[in-house]
């Protein structure tokens, strides 16, 4: 029972509000050594641990490349980029990124985009790029932030309603393995997966909408906001 010592490190470091990394790292050495284990055998276990669950753990690989790209003007290519591509607004780039995020997603394919791979360095900065090129004038923090919201919301989206096209993805077997253990059932993973097809283009139509509106939003937004400081309103913008 020593060991379970382990558990009350945990609940020390979060109430003191340590580092959570930190916190279940020294847990786990705790734990180890209060087991008997020699430090050899400790270290090994974390290995085979992040070998496992790498899938999980990727983050820790991903996110240093991504702040170094940044560092070296990701953003600002990306923001350049959209620059040039005079009539796509931002709710029309993210009603396209939506597009793509489903249909790459209903082929397995999850792991390209996310919130950290591609929503914070590309999608987000070239929506807002956008939206300031259609509304003329620089975005206040407020829509700047509605503009990155909306930006996660079309990943998040995409990817939650096109996943389950796929025949292979975990939700899929996990559904399938249950109800037919459970309630003695023979449904296919194929099945489910074509069901989702309808709901998959729902969420499009629906979300897809709500992007296009946002445009609007903006320009009505940005208007109100020109008329409270009493500076010229953007071009294009409705008085």
């Amino acid at each position: 029972m020593i060991v379970l010592l382990g558990v009350v490190v945990v609940i020390l470091g979060f109430v003191t509000r340590r580092n959570p990394v930190l916190v279940v790292g020294v847990a786990g050495i705790v734990t180890g050594l209060l087991g008997k284990m020699d430090p050899l055998e400790v270290l090994a276990a974390f290995g085979r641990s992040f070998a496992d669950s790498r899938s999980v753990t990727v983050y820790a690989i991903v996110l240093p490349v991504i702040g170094l790209l940044e560092r070296y003007g990701l953003r600002e290519q990306a923001r350049n980029l959209i620059g040039r591509l005079g009539k796509l607004s931002a709710g029309r780039f993210l009603t396209v990124y939506l597009l793509v995020r489903q249909v790459t997603a209903a082929f397995g394919l999850n792991s390209i985009g996310g919130p950290a791979q591609t929503v914070r360095p590309l999608v987000a900065p070239m929506a807002e790029a956008a939206a300031e090129r259609s509304t003329g004038a620089k975005l206040p923090d407020r829509l700047r932030e509605k503009v990155r919201s909306y930006s996660a919301s079309a990943d998040t989206v995409g990817v939650f309603f096109g996943e389950d096209c796929f025949i292979a993805i975990g939700s899929i077997l996990l559904i399938t393995g249950f109800v037919n253990s459970t309630y003695h059932q023979h449904i296919e993973p194929t099945q489910l997966a074509l069901w989702a097809i309808p709901l998959a283009v729902c969420a499009f139509l629906i979300h897809g909408a709500r992007l296009l509106l946002m445009d609007k939003q903006l320009e009505r937004e940005m208007a109100l906001a020109a008329a409270e400081h009493d500076l010229p309103l953007p071009e294009g913008a409705d008085k």
